[in-house]
């Protein structure tokens, strides 16, 4: 599953409409990574488009590993249960979002990350 990749839509209309509580540069739902237009048309953007993809990505193989629908319930669940009983933010507080987070940046991630890496994420930390 490491070799399958995400289709890579580019669609500001789409991530505005579902920007309601946060700025929203990109988005993962299974097949497909949703980024701004800024990541393929703008140059200056482009090396952060590079980071935001591969956060996506991760995301990616997260919900291939949970075989895709159980990883939105676990993800909405967690996130409902970070509201009440993590300190920060609770978005930045789910352990799918601390591994792409914490990752964003190293572009090689993906080759040597290990399946099921966010479940030690789950309890640890906030």
């Amino acid at each position: 599953m490491r070799n399958w990749r995400a289709i890579t839509i580019y669609s500001d209309k789409f991530l505005d409409a579902m920007s309601w509580f946060m700025d929203i540069q990109g988005m993962s739902i299974f097949p497909f990574i949703i980024l701004r237009k800024k990541y393929r048309d703008n140059v200056l953007y482009q090396s952060k488009g590079k980071e935001t993809i591969n956060h996506e990505n991760i995301h990616f193989q997260q919900s291939l590993e949970l075989f895709i629908i159980p990883f939105y319930i676990i993800y909405i669940i967690e996130w409902f249960f970070k509201i009440f009983f993590s300190k920060g933010n609770p978005y930045r507080n789910i352990s799918f979002e601390r591994e792409a987070y914490g990752n964003d940046s190293n572009l090689d991630y993906l080759k040597t990350r290990k399946r099921y890496n966010w479940i030690k994420l789950i309890f640890n930390g906030q």
